[in-house]
């Protein structure tokens, strides 16, 4: 067993002086070598850092990527990483600098440059992909390099870029490496992150070796992990109870989250809480059936959320109410508010001042897997026991499920959110702002101007009223309903190491955590 860590060897030898017959334990040397192999249902997007938005793509980027900032588990504020020391310049918040580091190569062994910086965020900009990171910089007017100072010059106040530097969004690519006006698509990585990508197989696993020149904020690499992805939980499940994987992450089944004993000797078990959510999201463009928000808030009045927390999820997640979860400033409860329990009279009186023909039809889409089906069979099944919507759902493939919702494919979709930054930022402008990555067609300016109040403010506690104005209008215009928020599990082998800390509720994996006991 790898929790022993031992090997006995039996060694058969004839000593011609002492004439005996000797047995040797030894330490298992090949064994230390072993990669971790960690399973998860999340997907990648795209190993191109300039080409995904998401927490499989990002908890990759994590590892390979280096950026000049990043956050220490449960930290709130960022520290320099690639860079040696950034800061805003002035107090108007909107010009920002960082002083890269000296010493740093990719793990070609060629240097990088300040230049390398700059041609990442460019790039970035300039592809804008659907399913990318553009989103998270809306004020990023240019950026400026002499020697190895970098300036970052906004449009606006922000006074979460720094936090924003520190996500999968400010990973930097070697130049040479990344074509400026298309996303690399070879399956292969050169950054300069904590580890190597040695191998990659899409949707099957991604090979990670230690990167031996790595130089930045972590004082250790860890060892070789492996990550095996799978489609459905339940294929997760399977591949843990046969022993195919040491850490599974994101996710098991929720009946079999909700049995784990953390007293049980044979695993690892870290539950924790976290701000992950799931939004039922509305395509409001206007030639959608969803276009009229008396219709949208009529779906918001009979919503329930009980039977999906306890049947569905079997009580690890809980009831979510407002689009920034609990923990957040500014935090609150406008769709408890608005909307305290299902009320089909409510919503007949919405659809009848809308002027819609009923049972109005729809199409929900979800991705692929047994959690999102029996998630969307529920949710179908209070909406069409009003006999006001008649609901066509669809499971579809991960990147085509993306591609799907960002032209407007489907009429209503769920999409599971992370937080990037520990601020309520990362709920608003990627989810609701101009141009958000929901891709729902919901556009404001009253919500624009309320997310660019918040950002003034260093002291973000100064932006809670803002937030909670915001979070009011989101559940007026009803862009989309929150369904829940959900704790985080991590499992492992009692054998492992660090499990504990591989997350801290955020789409990073701290893969260089884990070992073998």
């Amino acid at each position: 067993m790898r929790s022993i860590r031992l090997r006995i060897l039996a060694i058969l030898a004839v000593l011609v002086i002492a004439g005996v017959v000797a047995w040797q334990l030894l330490p298992a040397d090949e064994g230390d070598s072993d990669p971790v192999v960690v399973g998860t249902t999340d997907a990648v997007t795209s190993l191109d850092p300039a080409g995904a938005y998401d927490a499989g793509s990002w908890a990759m980027y994590s590892n390979v990527y280096q950026s000049l900032m990043t956050f220490r588990a449960g930290a709130i504020v960022p520290e320099p990483d690639a860079a040696e020391n950034c800061g805003f310049i002035g107090g108007k918040l909107q010009t920002y600098q960082c002083e890269l580091r000296d010493d740093l190569t990719f793990s070609d062994g060629k240097k990088i440059t300040a230049e390398d910086v700059k041609y990442s965020f460019d790039r970035m900009m300039e592809i804008k992909t659907d399913a990318g990171p553009s989103v998270l910089f809306p004020s990023l007017k240019n950026v400026v390099v002499e020697g190895r100072m970098i300036t970052f010059n906004l449009s606006a106040r922000d006074a979460t870029f720094p936090q924003k530097l520190a996500t999968g969004a400010g990973s930097i690519v070697e130049k040479d490496a990344y074509s400026e006006h298309k996303l690399r698509n070879d399956n292969k990585v050169m950054g300069s992150g904590p580890y190597v990508l040695k191998s990659y197989e899409p949707g099957v696993k991604a090979e990670l070796v230690p990167n031996s020149r790595y130089k930045g904020a972590l004082t250790k690499t860890g060892g070789p992990v492996t990550v095996r992805y799978y489609k459905q939980s339940e294929d997760l499940l399977a591949a843990w109870n046969s022993g195919r994987v040491d850490v599974t992450h994101r996710q098991l089944p929720p009946s079999t989250l909700a049995a784990l004993n953390p007293g049980d000797a044979d695993k690892r078990v870290t539950e924790a809480d976290s701000a992950e959510i799931r939004n039922l999201v509305f395509n409001v463009r206007k030639d959608s059936p969803l276009a009229d928000r008396r219709v949208r808030q009529a779906i918001a009045a009979v919503i329930d959320r009980g039977p999906l927390v306890s049947d569905v999820f079997k009580g690890t997640v809980e009831p979510l109410y407002s689009l920034i979860p609990q923990g957040y400033v500014g935090h609150s409860t406008p769709f408890f508010d608005a909307y305290p329990s299902p009320d089909t009279e409510r919503a007949e009186a919405l659809m009848r001042e809308a002027g819609v023909q009923t049972p109005l039809s729809v199409t929900f889409a979800h991705r692929e897997g047994d959690d999102y089906v029996k998630e969307t069979k529920e949710i179908k099944r209070q909406l069409e026991a009003t006999g006001l919507f008649k609901v066509t759902a669809k499971a579809v493939e991960w990147t085509q499920f993306q591609k799907g919702y960002a032209s407007g494919e489907y009429d209503m979709y769920t999409v599971g959110w992370l937080p990037d930054y520990p601020d309520p930022d990362t709920f608003s402008q990627p989810l609701v702002g101009r141009d958000n990555t929901l891709h729902n067609g919901y556009t404001s300016k009253k919500m624009d101007q309320l997310i660019s109040s918040t950002l003034e403010y260093s002291d973000r506690s100064r932006a809670s009223a803002d937030f909670k104005e915001l979070q009011k209008l989101v559940g007026e215009d009803v862009p989309l309903v929150p369904l829940w928020q959900k704790k985080d599990y991590v499992v492992a082998k009692a054998d492992v190491s660090g499990s504990q800390y591989l997350t801290d509720g955020t789409g990073v994996w701290r893969l260089w955590e884990l070992g073998w006991i």
